[in-house]
């Protein structure tokens, strides 16, 4: 059946952000952006309207705050609201908006599209296919989420509370600064010069997890570009209390407004990623930032140059030993993840043009 987006969804636009609470999602254009005990919508979808996320689409289930920066989408009947959100994904929205200075998204645009949709029990064939490929890719998050606490608890036990050493700080160990483990890498990269290298923007970093999960397209990496080898250590330097610090799985490139860090020696690799993850030395980053609008880590004079407890070479390497295998599996989530995401998006529009024949 072809029809209107506005004949399938009702849409609205969201409200100024609420004050900050625990309860339920608030989302932006960018995502989820905070959490609130207030909300205005609950099973819907949200696109961005305006702004460098215009037409990025997410889904919540349950109840959420949507901010003025996005739309609300929410079903109308004989309209499941899982495949509507894989429908608004296949829209390409972001190539809809209009203006050039500040990208925009209107109700009207969106409302406007035409689409073809099946009856509602193919609808709800087509969104169980593929909502099955995004609940694997939700169980590698939390399995991630897990790994990760793990891996902060051992730094804590060892290099917090020194619980195998009887709670006592050993006395070989030294008392240094950040950047006597850790060198930071400024290699300036062309665009254009390596196509096959992927493209890790700071807002693609994502806050408080070691797991990338995604890059971007490699042609969308313009200016002011450096690369990063795998296992180097990146931190996002612009705002840093956002605490982006990430494990890369592949080399890539991003831009000078992260951090690229290397341990002088590997054995300090584990030691040095739990360290940089600390809330401590993110609020010493942020402690030490430049600016006021858009405020900037640094690496002399600011991060690198925070005191830290240095254990011997033997304790970093048995650490290391315990704990690589663990950011081992972090990092390889990331390749299934993106397996199940291109299987899906390859599924999507043959899907949705299968025009009720699905069986």
């Amino acid at each position: 059946m072809n029809t209107n987006i506005s004949d399938i969804a009702f849409l609205f636009n969201g409200k100024k952000r609420p004050i900050s609470g625990e309860l339920y999602p608030v989302f932006g254009g960018n995502g989820i952006v905070d959490y609130s005990d207030e909300s205005n919508a609950k099973d819907c979808v949200i696109i961005g309207r305006v702004g460098a996320y215009c037409g990025s689409v997410y889904r919540s289930e349950g109840p959420c705050w949507i901010t003025d920066n996005a739309i609300g989408v929410q079903a109308k009947d004989k309209v499941n609201i899982d495949f509507l959100y894989y429908l608004l994904c296949s829209l390409h929205l972001n190539r809809k908006q209009i203006g050039a200075a500040q990208p925009l998204l209107t109700q009207k645009i969106i409302s406007e599209i035409c689409v073809s949709i099946p009856e509602l029990c193919v609808q709800e064939k087509i969104a169980s296919i593929l909502c099955s490929l995004d609940q694997k890719i939700q169980v590698n998050r939390r399995i991630n989420d897990n790994l990760q606490q793990q891996a902060r608890t051992l730094y804590k036990s060892w290099f917090v509370d020194f619980e195998p050493f009887n709670h006592v700080r050993p006395n070989n160990w030294k008392t240094g600064k950040l950047k006597d483990i850790l060198q930071l890498n400024r290699r300036a990269f062309k665009p254009g010069s390596n196509k096959s290298l992927p493209y890790l923007p700071i807002d693609t970093i994502p806050m408080n997890t070691f797991a990338i999960d995604e890059f971007k397209a490699n042609d969308e990496a313009q200016s002011s570009l450096i690369t990063f080898d795998k296992d180097d250590i990146i931190i996002g330097a612009m705002r840093v209390y956002f605490h982006r610090v990430v494990l890369a799985p592949c080399a890539g490139i991003t831009r000078t407004t992260c951090f690229v860090l290397t341990p002088f020696d590997r054995a300090y690799l584990s030691f040095a990623l739990l360290c940089c993850d600390q809330d401590s030395s993110i609020e010493y980053a942020q402690s030490t930032s430049k600016g006021t609008t858009m405020p900037y880590a640094i690496w002399e004079g600011g991060l690198g140059d925070m005191e830290i407890c240095i254990p011997t070479y033997e304790i970093a390497r048995k650490f290391n030993e315990l704990i690589l295998p663990i950011l081992k599996k972090i990092q390889s989530s990331y390749f299934e993840n993106n397996y199940l995401r291109e299987m899906r998006d390859t599924l999507l529009p043959s899907l949705l043009s299968s025009n009720g024949r699905l069986s």
